[in-house]
């Protein structure tokens, strides 16, 4: 992991170092790439690959999918096999410990406890001459989440992205989990029931999102996609964005922990590991302006990795993302954090709160020593569905107002369009649009 300083570097090169990648600049690795055309026949990008995928899933239907399912999950089945049965919620509902089920329904609670408070309402007002504005939030018929299941299971992200959208009252979730040998965790099922999902496919990747966004012979299309995936599915998200509406292009896990002396250096490193194991391409970054924490977390870090059973993913995320960076003061943390604007900025200071007003872009932030970012991730409340990739500049959390959309409403009286007709007929005629003078022009006769 490397430590750097921005005294012997300066600022430009530090903020250069903090710029991350477009997600779609990521390369696949040499195994992948070649897993990929011994699977396929020629050796593709990722985002050829992905066109390609969408493109049959588009025009082929069921018939793709079941093809690409069996190419890349190693599942052969019909297409009936892959909607879970109420016989596979009974199942892991056998097999689930009660214990993790009751946790799950805490998580759950909290998670609609949160978003009922962010529901927005419509409204309307009064104006001149009686006329009357508004706006109507509605929401939307049919949404798709995904679901990752890959390296590991996610029911806390079922929980994320479901329950959102039931709060906002949306008319049906259909939920694409990837398969592992066959099947979907029983957890991630459980968790399903828990935020109202009932239709599940056991469908994982591109194949998945295009067949969410154009529907097939037996999967409906949906009005929007959200949920994080890996890059494929990254991919076909922007593939498919126009014909449905997607949250967010999302790319590995990060993490940022703005640190000052006071912070404790164990703390730290776990809170820097938690990240780096779900992906070795996770970024984990510690800002601080005390160079003997600095020392300290790395140490610690090294000690911690060797007794992680995902120590190889982490290792590797840490030797390719790990970045320790010795900043002249606070100040300066605060403006790198900005530069890299992380999914998970962790204020691990003396007086946290003082320094919140300085944060502009990051997904969430969590204040203190006793609030790491795994306690967003299961169970505060707010949701862990995050901008990455610097795009926290411009793109919120998933939240309630994801899953609805905003219709104007406009009521004007006869005597308030006669009050502005003739600035309605100049501003028309000004753009050559006589067609739109004419309909006002036309009443104004009658007024």
């Amino acid at each position: 992991m490397k430590i750097v300083k921005a005294s012997e570097l300066g600022e430009a090169a530090i903020n250069k170092m903090l710029q991350k990648p477009a997600f779609d600049e990521v390369e696949l690795s040499p195994k992948i790439r070649e897993a990929n055309k011994a699977t396929f026949g020629k050796d593709m990008t990722a985002a050829e690959l992905v066109a390609q995928i969408v493109r049959d899933v588009r025009f082929e239907g069921d018939k793709a999918v079941l093809r690409y399912t069996k190419l890349i999950d190693k599942v052969d089945c019909d297409i009936k096999d892959l909607l879970v049965t109420e016989e596979e919620f009974a199942a892991a509902e056998k097999q689930a410990d009660p214990e993790v089920v009751a946790s799950l329904k805490k998580a759950a609670e909290n998670v609609r406890r949160y978003h009922e408070e962010q529901k927005p309402n419509s409204w309307m007002t009064y104006r001149e001459h009686g006329s009357l504005l508004g706006q109507s939030l509605i929401p939307l018929d049919r949404v798709g989440i995904y679901v990752p299941g890959g390296t590991a299971a996610y029911p806390s992200s079922v929980i994320m992205n479901a329950m959102p959208a039931v709060v906002a009252g949306v008319g049906e979730i259909v939920m694409m989990v990837p398969p592992k040998n066959g099947a979907i965790n029983p957890y991630v099922l459980i968790a399903a029931r828990l935020a109202g999902v009932r239709k599940i496919y056991k469908i994982g990747g591109a194949q998945a999102i295009a067949a969410l966004a154009f529907g097939t012979e037996t999967i409906p299309r949906v009005d929007k996609i959200t949920g994080p995936g890996n890059i494929f599915v990254t991919l076909a998200k922007k593939e498919v964005y126009g014909h449905v509406d997607i949250d967010m292009l999302a790319g590995p896990s990060e993490i940022l922990i703005v640190a000052d002396e006071s912070a404790d250096p164990v703390y730290t490193a776990a809170d820097m590991l938690s990240q780096a194991e779900h992906d070795p391409l996770a970024s984990s970054i510690v800002i601080t302006d005390s160079e003997k924490l600095a020392r300290q977390v790395a140490i610690e870090a090294e000690n911690q990795l060797q007794k992680l059973p995902r120590q190889e993913i982490a290792r590797a995320s840490i030797e390719r993302n790990g970045l320790i960076v010795i900043a002249d003061n606070m100040q300066q943390a605060l403006r790198f954090a900005n530069t890299s604007a992380p999914e998970h900025l962790e204020l691990l200071t003396r007086e946290p709160f003082q320094l919140l007003p300085y944060v502009r872009h990051a997904g969430a932030v969590f204040l203190g020593a006793y609030s790491p970012e795994p306690l967003g991730d299961y169970f505060a409340g707010p949701n862990h569905v995050l901008p990455t990739g610097g795009t926290a500049r411009y793109y919120s959390v998933l939240n309630v107002e994801t899953f609805m959309k905003r219709t104007s409403l406009i009521s004007y009286t006869q005597p308030a369009l006669e009050a502005v007709s003739e600035d309605i007929i100049r501003l028309a005629e000004t753009e050559g649009l006589q067609a739109h003078a004419n309909a006002i022009r036309l009443r104004k006769g009658k007024m």
